[in-house]
């Protein structure tokens, strides 16, 4: 991960902080083409953990993170992400394991991300 991409990580780790209370322990992000693929670690509360001991609680917590993720990015444009990379998101999937508490973004831009960023010194 270069400076560009954990600088990315931080501002991700920032966004969800600000509209879901709580971001990830850790972050790690890969620009490839129009993509910016995080891999989070950490990201359930301790309430979220205590859904997640049955098995019809994970799958809710898992629908209600995935969707819930998609539509505050909807809601809330990433204005700071898109000036960062000097470029507009146009989609966002997200998914989570709620068992090991990992979930993946993968950011969708209007441009080669990775072109621009990945060589810079």
């Amino acid at each position: 991960m270069n400076k560009f991409e954990a600088e990315f990580s931080n501002l991700v780790r920032a966004f969800r902080k600000r509209h879901m209370g709580k971001g990830p322990s850790k972050i790690s992000t890969t620009f490839c083409k129009n993509w910016a693929i995080c891999e989070m670690e950490g990201n359930l509360s301790p309430v979220e953990k205590f859904i997640a001991t049955s098995e019809d609680g994970r799958q809710t917590l898992r629908a209600a993170r995935t969707e819930m993720v998609k539509e505050m990015y909807r809601k809330h444009r990433p204005v700071e992400m898109e000036a960062f990379l000097g470029a507009k998101l146009v989609d966002l999937f997200v998914d989570i394991d709620i068992e090991r508490d990992f979930g993946m973004s993968i950011f969708v831009f209007d441009q080669d991300i990775e072109k621009k960023w990945k060589n810079e010194p």
